[in-house]
This record gives structure tokens, sequence and C-alpha cells, in this order.
């Protein structure tokens, strides 16, 4: 052979290598064995059983004071951020507000490319809690995100040009989307929100390469004149009455999902009823499958295997689409196949992944909507007091739940499950006008057309809020060890084998723990409140510990406590990391009003003021004259201009760009003074 012919075979060889080793793909073999490649974060909970556990150590319990900022990105972004990056190939993955997608590198934090899914901003007042986006995932040299209003997206990982793209819900209908998808054996699956504005829920699975549809399974029964979908369908319309289906009956299956390949059983939690209220959605009583259940299913059909439901006839928006940890546990000297779960109604759950048989469950939260959990049935024993039919009664925990979206984590070297946990108790009271689809006069929180059924009322709190990361031992049921918190709402959790716990605070903080005992090892501030869950990763042998950051969400409960208004970005840490942090913005002082003109007659118009705000602007905006808001502004620290021309706002579009609904026909000018009014008030009064 030619030698020159022959240094240009080797070379083109040498080129091939070198492009092959630059475009790997994640594989179905790369999901299944995630947990032992610690280097890379390539799924959602970094691995199928969703641990959130990583095998990294090079950042430890003796070193972790040495972190320091290795790179940041700003997302640009003014709306809540939750997501959970991906890394795979040395490239991250993360999503931000209205659903946008941003490459990285992961080395320096440079953009390799975004992709705009175009999220028409009406979709804004369609989700309960903020435009916020949980993630991505990856399989075969695609990265699939699923966009707010609706749809599945493909896009190729290497360009973040769109492959396919697939409508999962009927867009006539308030259907959203906020999580992250999973891909399993080749399909990519992902759920939907909505029960709050009356939907029916379920899941999907769609073919990875092609977009088209391999099942569907439902999570409550439709109408029951016309054909069930399956038997679990008929089997479960038999544990609702009424008309249940009008306004949807919920069960939105939104977040949780984990996967075990050796019993080829996917599991999915599934979200509270619609209305909240069973008394007008079931009113003649039952448990209404699969509402607030953990449901097995087949990946390769859909089909029902098991269930177990955490609260029977969900009455207090008690979902169970909190985080779902697969292990293998000793429990009285058996290992057992476990699936563990600290859902909203505040008992944690370790229930046998093989059947769905109950093993034990304790609260994790002071309670008081139930007395205990009957181990002999598995079903909990309620307060008779906490149905409120007659009397209002302060639920605790609230429809906040004593665990939220937050991720959890478990740590097999300590044994211990660490939870974001929580309590803000609501007072709930039967609403006896409530109509599917009719704004209550008497409702709080309702955005619109929350269908609730309940009354939220006011009263002096037994309960105290707090937010807390809580180690929690899954084996014995029992708190090891616990973290006070400024507040509720705090962020997701990673634990490692470095013995390390992170969590980002609602108060604008990255904390790492000791995982034994929880003492504070390192921390670092973020200018504005966390939400979202940490992960980590190797390149080069360096161990990166990354973080992104945004306040938003279910504003009604956070705005409140956080003290700045900033961007979302991620932030990217590594020992002896020299980068300098963003200059953040100053704490924002309240203005207090003044030269603002309305027109109100009396007291009754002020307080008509409150109803309205609390229906439609509260749960974006947070309490006038309390601490500001992260991303949507507190309107009782804007500038006196601003709530002047709030009718430009409300009912002439002047913020349409950004997402701000319209509330024309449903808000006049008069009602617009009236808020104004309440603004005007509340800030006086603070």
């Amino acid at each position: 052979m030619n030698k020159g012919i022959f240094i240009i075979l080797i070379g083109l060889i040498a080129f091939a290598c070198t492009s092959a080793k630059k475009e790997k793909i994640v594989t179905e073999e790369d999901l299944l064995h995630a947990a032992g490649n610690p280097g890379e974060w390539l799924t959602y909970g970094a691995n199928y059983s969703e641990t959130r556990f990583s095998k990294l150590n090079q950042v430890n319990d003796q070193n972790a004071k040495d972190l320091g900022l290795a790179w940041y990105f700003d997302m640009d972004a003014v709306r809540g951020v939750e997501a959970t990056p991906l890394v795979s190939n040395g490239i991250m993955y993360v999503t931000g507000p209205w659903s946008i997608l941003y490459a990285l590198d992961a080395r320096t934090g440079e953009k390799l490319w975004e992709y705009d899914p175009k999220v028409p901003k009406e979709y804004a007042e369609k989700a309960c809690c903020d435009v916020v986006n949980r993630g991505a995932a990856l399989y075969q040299g695609k990265v699939f995100v699923a966009s707010l209003d609706g749809r599945l997206v493909a896009i190729d990982a290497k360009t973040g040009k769109k492959v396919w793209e697939t409508l999962t819900v009927d867009q006539s209908i308030p259907y959203t989307i906020t999580g992250a998808p999973r891909v399993i054996k080749g399909n990519v699956i992902i759920g939907n929100g909505g029960a709050e504005y009356g939907v029916r829920g379920y899941i999907s699975a769609y073919d990875a390469e092609t977009g088209k549809q391999v099942w569907r399974f439902y999570s409550v029964p439709g109408n029951p004149d016309l054909p069930f979908e399956s038997k679990a369908m008929e089997e479960a319309s038999k544990t609702w009455t009424g008309n249940y289906w009008e306004a949807g009956g919920g069960g939105t299956m939104w977040d949780a999902m984990a996967y075990d390949p050796e019993l080829n059983l996917v599991y999915v939690g599934t979200g509270n009823g619609s209305p909240w209220s069973r008394k007008h959605r079931s009113p003649d009583g039952g448990d209404n499958l699969y509402l607030s259940s953990i449901v097995a299913l087949n990946p390769d059909n859909g089909e029902y295997v098991w269930h177990y439901q955490t609260t029977p006839g969900d009455n207090w928006d008690y979902t169970a689409t909190q985080h779902l940890i697969l292990a293998d546990l000793e429990i009285n000297g058996n290992k057992r196949k476990v699936i563990m779960q600290a859902p909203k109604n505040g008992f944690f759950y370790v229930i046998d992944r093989t059947n769905g048989e109950f093993i034990s469950g304790e609260p994790f939260v002071p309670i008081n909507w139930a007395s205990h959990i009957e181990y002999a049935t598995g079903r909990p024993v309620e307060n008779p007091s906490a149905a409120y039919n007659d009397i209002p009664y302060e639920a605790v925990p609230g429809p906040h739940g004593a665990h939220n979206w937050h991720p959890m984590a478990f740590n097999p070297q300590t044994g211990l499950v660490y939870i974001p946990a929580q309590n803000m108790s609501f007072f709930m009271s039967h609403d006896p006008k409530y109509k599917f689809n009719d704004p209550s006069e008497t409702m709080v929180i309702a955005a619109g057309n929350w269908n609730t059924g309940v009354m939220m009322v006011g009263g002096k709190r037994e309960y105290p809020s707090f937010g807390k990361l809580l180690a929690w031992d899954p084996v014995k049921q029992k708190k090891v060890w616990e973290v006070e918190h400024f507040a509720p709402a705090n962020g997701g959790v990673l634990t490692t084998a470095g013995n390390l716990v992170f969590q980002g605070t609602s108060d604008g903080r990255f904390v790492a723990y000791n995982a034994k005992n929880g003492e504070k090892l390192w921390e670092s501030p973020t200018g504005t409140g966390v939400i979202a869950a940490p992960i980590t990763y190797e390149l080069e042998g360096i161990q990166y510990i990354s973080i992104a950051v945004g306040w938003g969400g279910s504003a009604g409960l956070t705005n409140s406590f956080s003290e700045t208004q900033t961007t979302g970005k991620v932030y990217t840490f590594k020992l002896d990391g020299k980068e300098s942090m963003p200059e953040f913005p100053e704490k924002v002082q309240n203005p207090k009003l003044s030269g603002v003109s309305y027109q109100i007659e009396s007291q009754e118009d002020v307080m008509l003021g409150a109803k309205f705000y609390l229906n439609y602007c509260y749960i974006c905006h947070g309490n006038p004259g309390e601490r500001p808001g992260g991303v949507i502004p507190n309107l009782g620290y804007s500038r006196t201009e601003v709530i002047q021309n709030l009718e430009a706002y409300v009912l002439n579009r002047a913020l349409a760009n950004k997402g701000m609904p319209d509330f024309t026909g449903r808000l006049t000018t008069e009602d617009v003074d009236k808020i104004k009014a309440f603004i005007q008030i509340s800030v006086d009064s603070n």
C-alpha cells in the first residue's frame, strides 16, 4: 500500500474514533446502569430508582468547605426555575421557565444552543403554579422536553433542532405539563397537570423515534355511559358516586415516576381530586380510585398491575405525586424490595414494590387530619372533624403539603432518606355555592376557574408554619436529625458517597451538610430563593456540583419569603473554584405607596377588593405588603405608577407578552379600583 494512502487511512480512522467518542449517545443500557456511571447525570432522579444518590466522593465532608464557584449561566428568566439538569458527554441540558431548553458546556457554562418551544403566553393562566418546567430526558441522540401547553418535543442533542413534536393533550381543556419525561424501553413517558381546573388525569408513552403514542393509562374513570378504557377503569368506577366525570375527576400524574427493570414495572404517583371537596366530587362517598395513589403499570402496554392509595377519598388536595424512591431494605430480618414516598398527607410510606403491600407508614411531620395508619389494612384513620363539612377546619398539613414536588434523596450508605419537609396549615370549609367552572365568590386561590369546592377561611392558627431538611430512617420510621429553615418550600436534595447532603433554601442559600448528623459544612449565597434540586457529575477527574436557581412556583406560598428579585441561573461549584459570583440586587424596600387614585365608597368595597385580589392576583403575586417575591413582583412593593396604571395591565393586555392574563369580562374598572384600595391598605398596615 502506498505510504501516503496508509497515513491518510490512519488519520481517517483516528478522526472517526474521535468523532464517535464526541458524539456518544445515551442508550437503553446507559439508562439501565446509570447508577454505576456517577460521572454523568442521565435521568431526572439520577437513575431509574430515583435515589438522587451519587457515588462520587472527591467532594466530601472533609473538604466541602473548599468549594468555590466554577461557572454560572444566566437564563435571563424572570419566572420560577424548578429543573434538575442532565449531564452527558460533557454537555449539560437544563430547562427554564416557558419550557425553554438550554445546552451548556458542562466545563465552562458556555451556551451551545437554546430551544424555545414558544409556548403561547396565555398558558400562564392555565398553570396553577407558574410557568415552570422540571427537566428533560436523554435517549439515542435526542433530548425530550414537554412544553407547558402539552406538547412533547424531541430535539437533536447535538444541534438543538427539533426532530419531531407530538401534542399529548386536548388544548381546549386546561391541561398543562411541568414535569420531566422519562425514557423506559424506548418509550418517552409523560403525564400532565390541571386538576384544579377540572381535567381527567392520564399518563402516556410515545415511541422515542417517531413520537407515535404507544399506550395511555387514565388514573380515574370517565363517563360510565361510555365504554371504559380498561378493566382497571371499570373497577375504579365502583368507588365513585354522582356525576363525578363532569369536573374531570382529577388524578393528574404530573411529576413522580420510577422504574424497576427486574420486575418490569413503572411506578407513578397520582394527584388530587377535581374538585378537592369529596362532598361535591363524590357525594355518596367512596375511595375514588385512583386518586392520591401509587400505581404500578406494565411499561410495555400501560396496563394496571397494582395500586396503593395513600389518601382514600382525598378531601384536602393531598396528592401522591411526590418523589418515589426504590430501594432494597432489610426489615425485620428480611430483605424487602420497597418503594418509598413522603406525599403531601404527612405520612412516610414504605410499600412492597412487587405487589403494593403496605409495610409501614408513620407521620414525618405533625398532622391532624388522621390519627394513624391501621397497619392491618394500610388505611389512615381519619379525624372526623377534618372533613370540614359544617365547621371550618385548620387542616395540617394544608394543601401545600408536608412535602411537595421538591425531590428527596436516599443514601444507601447512611440508610437515610432526606426530605424537604414543610408545613403551612389552611383553614378549609365546605363551599355550598360551588359550581363547576364558576369562579366562587367565597373561595381563595381561585386564579380564575379553580375547582375546589372549598372555602379558604381565616382563623387563629394553632400550628406554626415551618420548612426543614429532615433525615428520616425508613426502617425504624423515625427522625434522625433535622435542620430548620427560614420558611417553607425549600429546594430539592442531593446526597453523595462523600457523606454529604446538598440543598438550596428559600432564603437564597446553597448548603452542604454532613449526611450522618446534619452539621452544616459549607454555604454559598445564590441571590434568589432555591426550589430546584442539585446534581453532581465528573469531568476530567474533577467533581462538579450544580444547582438551577430562580424563585417562583406556587407564589401564593413562596413569594413572601424571598428578599430580592433576580433572574434564573445555573451555578456550578468545584473544589477551589475561583470564579466570582454575580452581583446580587439589593434587597427591595417597601416604597410606601402614595398618590394612588381610586374610587371606593365603603369598607365593603375594600373587602370586595380583597376577595378579587385573592381570587385573581394572590397565586402569582403573593400577599401585598409582605416581603417581595423573587420573579413575579409583589404588588405591595411596586412603584406607585404601577399601581396607578393597574387597569392597563389587568384589562388592556399591556403585559400580555410576559404571560399576564387578560381579566376582561371578569373584572371591571370599578373592580380594579377596589383591588388598588386593598393593596394600599395592606401596604399602609405593614
